[in-house]
């Protein structure tokens, strides 16, 4: 198993005491595998994949748990041997490229320097494989674009760009947050073929973090549904996509636009919004917006465990 995170949980402290954003969340990722993590805005994905990165660097955050990358826990690492993996082992493409940019750097000599860090290539052979990676991702004149800067680059050029680096040192894990993310219908899909491109020429294994069901339905091989910081259903991505058994995870699937079928006036929508890391209820938390719940609901579901399923739900038969 390439990693295996256990029992993660991250909390702040804050003047009101200790505040859990991310509880007790356990997934695994295999060789050559992609896994997405999906949920709305403030689930706890982006967290999960910082801290996997270990780049949650604030002073008060509490991180518990095991992160095995390659049967050793990273979270127990010195920073030295820690910035040995990240960039190179394990990259991440951020959700922002615009930001995870420097600005007053080209994007050659940016993919040239994490090229030097983690190899031992001279500078004329780490700035020609930077320039075959800018044309293995689609760019046109990649020698003309590496000398460019960032904000002389379009959206979807950046995020090419952000793939590249996170290619350069040829990752056995890569981390895409939300890479589709403002990108155009007709540059997401060139992005997300790209990305299964990498998995089948480099045999990388893939954590993609996405809040886009139609995204997951086209690339992931397992899925994890997060919600308010737990993981609330987890398996197959067919298996997840035909036989929801959480009622978040339906009305995920339900809000989805249908492409076939008779027109509809409106959409399905979930009711409510997620509950804030503090304002989260004692039981299940996604109870108040719930239309099985029942007294029991009160409590808090524990994470049932099948042959290929996982689910925090009491009713979770019925939901099927």
């Amino acid at each position: 198993m390439l990693l295996d995170v256990q029992n993660l949980s991250i909390s702040f402290r804050t003047p009101r005491g200790l505040l859990p954003v991310v509880e007790d969340v356990s997934f695994q990722l295999a060789e050559s595998e992609i896994l997405a993590i999906v949920g709305e805005s403030g689930s706890g994905k982006s967290l999960t994949a910082l801290s996997i990165m270990r780049l949650i660097t604030d002073p008060n955050a509490i991180i518990t748990g095991k992160i095995l990358f390659k049967g050793e826990d990273i979270l127990t690492l010195k920073e030295p041997a820690m910035r040995r993996l990240r960039g190179g082992a394990m990259a991440m493409i951020f959700q922002d490229p615009m930001t995870a940019l420097t600005p007053v750097y080209t994007i050659g000599a940016q993919i040239v320097e994490q090229i030097r860090i983690h190899t031992k290539l001279p500078t004329w052979q780490a700035r020609l494989r930077a320039e075959s990676l800018l044309a293995a991702m689609g760019i046109a004149d990649a020698q003309q674009i590496s000398r460019r800067f960032p904000h002389q680059l379009s959206g979807g050029m950046r995020q090419r760009v952000m793939i590249a680096m996170a290619l350069s040192c040829s990752p056995a894990l890569l981390i895409a947050d939300e890479p589709t993310t403002a990108l155009d219908v007709t540059v997401q899909a060139q992005i997300l073929e790209l990305l299964l491109k990498l998995r089948k020429e480099f045999n990388s294994s893939i954590l993609l973090i996405t809040h886009d069901m139609g995204i997951v339905a086209q690339t992931a091989d397992r899925v994890a549904v997060m919600y308010a910081g737990r993981i609330a259903e987890s398996g197959a991505t067919g298996d997840i996509f035909a036989h929801p058994m959480h009622p978040y995870t339906a009305g995920l699937l339900a809000a989805i636009p249908q492409l076939h079928g008779p027109r509809i006036n409106a959409f399905s929508a979930i009711p409510g919004a997620p509950p804030a890391p503090h304002e989260k209820p004692a039981g299940c938390a996604f109870a108040p917006r719930c239309a099985y719940r029942i007294a029991v609901c009160a409590e808090r579901p524990p994470l049932l465990h099948g042959p290929f399923r996982q689910v925090a739900c009491f009713r979770a038969g019925e939901v099927a």
